[in-house]
């Protein structure tokens, strides 16, 4: 079992081996879904249209994505 700690803000590191598990990277949004008394978090789907830089794969780098990350 994998677990983690709620700061004083609600705030969690994800652990490792799930953020490798679900390929997870900087930026990535989160899916979470209330099944009774489970939550299941997933990687949020994203549509290439929501990032038109996604189409350009020389622009994918990670200075690319921190000069460009906020436009």
């Amino acid at each position: 079992m994998i677990t983690s700690k709620l700061t004083s803000k609600a705030q969690t590191t994800i652990p490792q081996p799930v953020r490798s598990a679900l390929r997870l990277k900087e930026g990535d949004e989160l899916v979470y879904e209330i099944v009774g008394d489970h939550v299941l978090l997933r990687k949020a789907e994203t549509d290439a249209a929501d990032n038109p830089f996604r189409t350009f794969h020389e622009w994918s780098s990670d200075a690319d994505r921190k000069a460009y990350g906020k436009l």
